[in-house]
């Protein structure tokens, strides 16, 4: 809703009042004149209009008669003010709540600020489900932001649940100013393609010199928004495709998918534990990963749920996904204890469902990985191989997911992805389901309805964004993990198991650099020394307090 039809909404509130206050007054002159006449007519007593009025408006307030009561002895005069006080009832206590109480409980809500005297910050428009990652990004880094929201409830509420917020139009220069985005060390747009490039030419206006990335939802559009000034240009949902093409085309094969550089020939990598795998139904401590020298599993996903660093206890079962750093010889000696037997020499397509930006991406992305691939959509077009619903029994074996390798969901309703999810399940039992969700809180329900790899469309987004402003490092954009490389002069002379990391920060430091050699080897009797560079692994706001605390 814009601020004007916020306006309007008020204005429309306080049209209706003065209206039930005109019509209120309107009942109260008419019944004076009654009773001055009632009281003329039917008792034989004159009475001035002035006192007329005040019996109305006695009766109406229920505040009493007075001396008046005693001079009603006609049926007529009791009528009258029997329905007078009817009257008086349902416009002073049925109505009046309706019209005036909306208007004082208005009055008394806390207006969103208008303004801000933050610098150095982050300026966000507006505010979305990703806007929320970002925030959440940005607060953990210790870096300040502010919210322009043109929506005067949507800011109220924001402001309400701790949010730095300013309400004004984003593409207003005089809003932007007021946010001091000539202060900013950058500026996100973040509304529609349409909106995203009024924001950047009044952005730019401000600040010429301010950095701009831009979120769009159709990648042609890109050009014009780079035209308009802005510095990047994001499309979460390429990414999104490109990311789940990624994850489909790693299962099927021995080689190791997308990887992190930390140095060379040492990286960050995820492993997806397919049913059947070696490791399936042991606990981290006994699948004999960590066992490996010089690899450290710093995380893992159990149906979902992202934890850092994985209990020893916890098992490991088909859904889970471990984040493991080492060298690329080990990551791939690895890769073959979650790999399944069943699934390891599997012929077949990978299904792909949508055909929309997200979904035509990971074709596309398949297709250049020289992945055969089949795309289900509910419409014809170019690309598209079936035509059906794929909540259809019919429409799932007409795409022969029975015998596919595995089956990418890109379809845009979460809803329709869960339910789409059980089906292919109960027609293909065991096939990898590799899921987009629009929503975090999507992925729970999706991993419970078979999903083997679900990635949020808001979470991807948020964080890509996060990693464009703050130059961190990002492992996987669902898991808010970074990596950091960073001195340690209150840990020199003592080992990690001593200076006790892990418990303390939550962190893992994965790798140190001494004198120009990368060790990666680093178990917990190693010593850390002067000048030593430790690369860090850990949740955001747990790296910082590793930082706090080594420095």
């Amino acid at each position: 809703m814009s601020q004007a039809s916020v306006d309007g909404a008020l204005t429309e509130a306080r049209r209706r009042a003065l209206l039930y206050l005109g019509v209120a007054a309107a009942a109260m002159f008419v019944y004076a004149l009654l009773y001055q006449y009632g009281m003329r007519t039917l008792e034989g007593v004159d009475v001035g209009y002035v006192e007329s009025l005040h019996v109305v408006v006695e009766t109406f307030t229920t505040t009493g008669y007075g001396e008046d009561a005693a001079r009603w002895s006609t049926n007529g005069m009791f009528l009258l003010m029997m329905v007078m006080q009817f009257t008086g009832v349902a416009l002073i206590f049925t109505t009046l709540p309706l019209f005036l109480v909306p208007l004082v409980e208005e009055s008394l809500r806390t207006a969103p600020p208008t303004a801000t005297s933050l610098t150095d910050h982050v300026v966000i428009c507006e505010f979305t489900p990703r806007g929320d990652t970002l925030v959440g990004e940005l607060e953990s880094m210790g870096t300040d932001y502010v919210i322009v929201e043109s929506d005067r409830e949507v800011a109220r509420e924001l402001v309400d649940d701790g949010y730095a917020v300013v309400h004004g139009d984003p593409e207003s220069v005089g809003d932007l100013t007021a946010a001091n985005a000539d202060e900013a060390v950058a500026l996100v747009a973040d509304a529609d393609d349409e909106t995203n490039a009024s924001i950047i030419l009044s952005a730019k206006q401000v600040d010429p010199n301010i950095r701009v990335i831009s979120l769009i939802e159709n990648a042609d559009l890109a050009d014009y928004h780079r035209y308009a000034g802005a510095d990047r240009v994001v499309s979460p949902r390429r990414l999104l495709g490109d990311s789940l093409a990624s994850k489909a085309a790693t299962s099927i094969s021995t080689d190791l998918g997308d990887a992190v550089e930390i140095a060379e020939d040492f990286e960050v990598v995820e492993l997806l534990v397919q049913q059947g795998a070696e490791v399936e139904g042991k606990t981290i401590a006994n699948s004999g990963i960590a066992a490996e020298p010089g690899v450290t599993i710093i995380g893992a996903w159990f149906r979902g749920e992202f934890v850092s660093p994985p209990p020893p206890e916890e098992v490991i079962d088909e859904h889970t996904i471990l984040l493991v750093t080492g060298r690329e010889p080990q990551l791939d000696r690895l890769k073959e204890l979650t790999l399944s037997e069943a699934r390891r020499y599997r012929r077949g397509t990978v299904v792909v469902v949508g055909n929309g930006e997200v979904g035509s991406t990971a074709a596309d992305a398949l297709a250049a990985a020289e992945v055969p691939t089949v795309v289900v959509d509910l419409e014809e077009g170019p690309g598209v191989d079936v035509v059906g619903d794929i909540t259809d029994r019919q429409t799932v074996q007409k795409a022969d997911v029975e015998n596919a390798r595995s089956v990418v969901l890109a379809v845009d309703n979460d809803t329709t992805a869960v339910f789409a999810t059980l089906v292919i399940n109960q027609v293909a039992p065991g096939i990898e389901v590799i899921a987009r969700a629009n929503e975090a809180e999507s992925i729970p329900k999706l991993y419970r309805a078979g999903a083997e790899y679900v990635l949020a469309l808001a979470t991807v987004s948020g964080r890509l964004l996060a990693s464009n402003l703050l130059d961190e490092e990002v492992i996987a954009p669902e898991a808010q993990l970074e990596i950091v490389r960073t001195t340690a002069p209150a840990l020199t002379g003592k080992t990690l198991a001593q200076a006790d990391v892990r418990a303390r920060t939550n962190c893992t430091v994965v790798a140190a650099e001494r004198d120009g050699e990368l060790i990666t080897e680093v178990g917990p009797d190693f010593v850390v020394r002067t000048g030593d560079t430790l690369v860090v692994v850990g949740p955001d706001r747990d790296v910082n307090r590793f930082n706090e605390i080594v420095s």
